[in-house]
């Protein structure tokens, strides 16, 4: 029989997540960092070379602080301890900052696009050669910037910090579609001078298709939708190799912060005793909670073995 305790058993699943849920808050710390600098440089630069694209990528630069903050706070909050009012924990608070984040993108990428628009329809000066520099220097550390927070949200699964891996991407485009426009307007001279707006237009578009996509993964999450096959079938491998089992009846997983929350039904022997049942009951439930599959907690119910699920 299994000397660890339920509660320790649990208890150490949650301070892995704190751990991870750590990693992810520094992560965010560094990107608020990065996109203040990144920011300003390119609203100052742009408006010293006559670039709108520059300044609306600027401008979207600062609003990525906005999303920081968000992940940082949404993962401090799902790292917090369950408690009478709230047992399930506060895992929500993770999905719901990326549906947010994500809703920001879409609503930063409507209103870049109306004054992309705005400074079409007027005549305007052309941008200047430095600021082709700039947006080179810019879009080598925000991909690197995505790059490594998007990694990160999924080593720790964060749906936040995936989202705001995307905004720091959805920047990397917008400076590469006004490094175009610009060069188009710098090349083709006199009444070109507008190919850096339209070049802002045409990268509101893909930051609103990152912005939808998000949106959805955020809100399957927020819904209890079912985790991919793979995780699932890990779940189950786990829970099957435990001495007793003999089969699993059924299986099912919610996300909760960066963890998963499992109700699973095991068969096992249907003429043991009661107590041996509950005893690899619990084997079976310290079996998830200290696996590789970031199981928080497991409800696990027993079934005899050739049997349908209990109808009560």
């Amino acid at each position: 029989m299994s000397t660890t305790s339920p509660t320790s058993t649990v208890a150490a699943a949650r301070a892995d997540s704190a751990v991870q849920a750590a990693r992810g808050m520094r992560a965010a710390l560094m990107a608020m960092g990065v996109s203040g600098v990144l920011g300003a440089v390119k609203v100052i630069a742009g408006v010293a070379g006559h670039s709108y694209a520059l300044i609306a990528d600027g401008v979207e630069s600062l609003l990525d602080i906005v999303s920081s903050i968000a992940v940082w706070g949404s993962l401090k909050v799902a790292a917090a301890d369950p408690n009478h009012r709230f047992p399930y924990g506060y895992g929500k608070a993770e999905p719901l900052a990326g549906l947010v984040i994500a809703a920001g993108l879409v609503v930063v990428a409507g209103v870049l696009a109306v004054q992309s628009i705005h400074e079409i329809r007027k005549p305007h000066q052309a941008p200047e050669v430095f600021t082709l520099i700039v947006l080179v220097v810019v879009v080598a550390v925000k991909e690197l910037l995505f790059r490594w927070l998007v990694q990160t949200g999924r080593e720790i699964e964060s749906r936040a910090m995936e989202s705001d891996a995307w905004h720091h991407r959805s920047d990397a485009l917008t400076s590469i579609a006004a490094f175009i426009g610009i060069s188009i307007a710098l090349w083709g001279g006199k009444g070109y001078e507008s190919a850096d707006d339209w070049a802002a237009l045409a990268a509101c578009g893909l930051i609103a298709y990152n912005g939808v996509r998000l949106f959805r993964d955020a809100l399957r999450e927020i819904l209890d939708a079912a985790p991919h096959g793979e995780t699932l079938e890990r779940i189950r491998a786990v829970a099957a190799a435990v001495p007793g089992v003999t089969g699993i009846d059924d299986c099912r997983a919610r996300k909760s912060g960066l963890g998963w929350l499992v109700d699973i039904h095991v068969e096992v022997d249907g003429d043991m005793p009661v107590r041996e049942g509950h005893r690899i009951a619990h084997e079976v439930k310290d079996a998830l909670l200290t696996s590789e599959a970031s199981v928080l907690d497991a409800l696990v119910h027993i079934e005899p073995s050739g049997h349908g699920p209990c109808d009560v």
